[in-house]
């Protein structure tokens, strides 16, 4: 389900001739010279900016605005997004191909009503103003700029008559239209963070080395009221009678996902999320985790809807436009990340984006909107805005020793964490002293290319081949920006990878394979430093030590403050656990006899452990280990959605790429260093 690369964007260093071509007639400011007199390379594409807007007729402004908006000026180095966009003004080209690529059967009606989706085909739109080849616009950095600015003019003489506006605020609605959403409201927000980028300004460096700069623009009123003129739907309505649990902003909607009784005879047969109150008592809301789909929004909309599918999310967010929709509300429990003792704890998010596809970029729509529903339920949940509270489905450990090695590992390398983090307004950095004990991953997500190869099968679709997906992908090769820095057995880059136990049972070393997450350290987690070297530190991992190259030239990491836990004195070792349950004295008996037994035993990894010596970042203070059973879908069994809480406390502790648990007990916790 590999999408195929798309055509490599050709980059040129201009000569001073080319240079005074492509300007001609325009501002001497718009390219640096070199004391040779050679055009700066660093400002070749904002060259192609301030020439493609004179061309159109589009304020430069705007152009800068909306690429910015896009796609944060980046050409990504030839890679297509999640929704087939190319390029920094990110024009779309959605083929036959991509969606074989991707899995997508043709039996679904989705194949075909995709493939003539306009909004899946603003490259052969924009070729077409040009006079060009969709492979021009696709392909050609300038040309997709340009292609960027001949579409935005179209669509402002569309609603003015033939004539562009003449004033920065006249552009509104065209900027509303190049969000290409049919829905009134999705395009109005679109609109107004690219006006509000207008206002505030943005100079930033892409990670290909280009330097651009986009001034503010002071006295901008724009009428909001001019998306009407574009003559799209109301926002779609909420599909339910609750209202959306989601910032105003946003505008999402809601759609019901399925709680249905299976079969009449078996009240146990459900699907796809348990009723709860949360929060309340110890069944309180301590996690966000973050998915990448595998599959289409509107195919995730289709199996969240189908009951036999047996998952489900909180919310699913749309890659084109950002669009929300909220399936699940969050006082109720998804079942979205195979272990309990998280998702019971969790609100989870879809993202349509796909984890195999790495070296392609989730969009900034998507980045966006994810980020302010994250501030949203963060505060009104009082989570923390940390790597330990905002997890990934990979950062989630198997709740099973067989579990553990087939748990999913999206949003995988591609989703920058980083640049996440940054959003939500609580950036990863630095919190304490050089040399401090601890540190966070920090790799520059941009400058940190990883090798990584994988295909399989999306796992999780397996069981519906059936209209949802078909599987054919090669295996493939990419090298990346990745959200992770590889660890190896020594501080060599010829050392081999450290392994995990349960993904190599037989001993072998780690690999570069993009689901053999147990060599591969996070972007925004923290680790205790068990040693260093020149140009490399080790930390504690997963019960052993790992290096990572990290030098003042190109640092990984950055120090922090964190508080960890130890095993007590005179304990050769402590076990780790991958879930929270109680003790089994917590069940009554007649639930024990409804039950057949005490259920869902806490049981030590067979293959994990903590060493003497050896410490760990501590997510948070002890907390009482619990588990939520819902029983009947109509709540009548003995203690039905009923929350046990045990007498026995746990630490969540950072362990390897995933989280763990240790009890209390076993550990002393030690303070966070002033």
């Amino acid at each position: 389900m590999h999408r195929p690369n798309g055509p490599t964007r050709h980059r040129r260093a201009l000569s001073l001739a080319a240079a005074l071509s492509l300007l001609a007639g325009l501002s001497v400011t718009a390219v640096t010279t070199t004391a040779a007199g050679a055009a700066d390379p660093q400002t070749v594409r904002q060259a192609e900016f301030t020439a493609a807007a004179q061309e159109f007729g589009v304020p430069l402004p705007v152009l800068e605005a909306v690429s910015f908006y896009e796609t944060r000026w980046e050409a990504h180095a030839g890679q297509s997004n999640a929704e087939a966009g190319h390029g920094p003004m990110n024009l779309t080209d959605l083929t036959a191909a991509v969606l074989d690529a991707d899995g997508l059967s043709t039996r679904s009606p989705r194949y075909a009503e995709l493939l003539s989706a306009p909004a899946e085909h603003t490259a052969a739109a924009a070729a077409h103003l040009l006079g060009a080849a969709t492979a021009d616009v696709t392909g050609d950095e300038a040309q997709n700029i340009r292609g960027g600015a001949a579409l935005l003019a179209s669509y402002a003489k569309g609603y003015g008559h033939g004539r562009l506006p003449r004033t920065t605020d006249g552009w509104y609605a065209a900027a509303a239209r190049y969000s290409q959403s049919t829905e009134d409201k999705v395009a109005q927000a679109f609109a107004d963070g690219v006006w509000s980028t207008l206002a505030a300004g943005a100079t930033r460096t892409t990670a290909d080395g280009q330097l651009i700069t986009l001034a503010p623009v002071r006295g901008l009123h724009p009428d909001r009221g001019d998306v009407r003129k574009l003559g799209l739907t109301e926002v779609t309505p909420p599909r339910s009678s609750t209202p959306a649990e989601c910032p105003k902003s946003l505008h999402c909607d809601v759609i019901p996902g399925a709680y249905t009784l299976l079969d009449p005879s078996n009240p146990a047969d459900y699907g796809s999320h348990d009723l709860a109150d949360r929060p309340n008592g110890d069944l309180d809301i301590r996690y966000i985790t973050l998915h990448s789909t595998d599959e289409t929004y509107d195919g995730t909309l289709d199996l969240f809807n189908d009951p036999t599918y047996a998952a489900g999310a909180h919310y699913v967010v749309r890659s084109q436009d950002g669009q929300v929709t909220q399936m699940i509300p969050t006082k109720d429990i998804a079942w979205d990340s195979a272990n309990r003792s998280f998702y019971q704890h969790s609100i989870a998010i879809e993202q349509e984006g796909w984890a195999t596809h790495g070296a392609a970029w989730f969009s900034e729509n998507l980045y966006r909107s994810t980020a302010s529903l994250v501030r949203y339920l963060a505060a009104e949940y009082h989570i923390p805005l940390d790597r330990a509270h905002i997890l990934g489905h990979d950062n989630v450990p198997g709740g099973t020793e067989g579990g553990i090695a087939t748990q999913h590992w999206d949003p995988g390398p591609g989703w920058d964490w980083e640049h996440f983090f940054d959003l939500l307004g609580a950036p990863i950095r630095a919190t304490a002293h050089q040399g401090s004990g601890v540190v966070a991953i920090k790799p520059g997500y941009a400058r940190n290319p990883q090798t990584t190869t994988y295909c399989d099968d999306v796992q999780g679709y397996k069981r519906f081949p059936g209209p949802y997906r078909s599987f054919d992908c090669p295996a493939t090769s990419q090298n990346a920006p990745a959200s992770f820095v590889p660890l190896h057995t020594a501080p060599s880059a010829s050392a081999p990878l450290v392994a995990d136990p349960y993904l190599h049972p037989d001993g072998s070393a780690g690999t570069s394979a993009m689901n053999d997450w147990g060599d591969k350290a996070p972007a925004g987690e923290q680790y205790v430093v068990a040693d260093r070297a020149p140009g490399w530190t080790a930390i504690w991992w997963g019960g052993a030590k790992a290096w990572l190259q990290d030098s003042a030239a190109h640092p990984a990491t950055v120090p922090v403050r964190a508080a960890r836990i130890v095993p007590k004195a005179g304990a050769t070792s402590v076990p780790v656990y991958t879930t929270a349950y109680p003790e089994a004295s917590v069940y009554p008996p007649d639930f024990i006899a409804f039950e057949g037994g005490a259920p869902r035993a806490q049981l030590a990894r067979a293959k994990y452990s903590i060493p003497a010596g050896q410490s760990y970042v501590a997510a948070g203070p002890a907390v009482r280990t619990d588990s939520y059973f819902a029983i009947y879908y109509d709540g009548s069994a003995p203690y039905d959605q009923h929350d046990f809480v045990g007498t026995t406390k746990v630490y969540e502790i950072v362990y390897n790429h995933r989280m763990a648990f240790v009890n209390a007990a076993d550990v002393d916790l030690v303070p966070a260093a002033s």
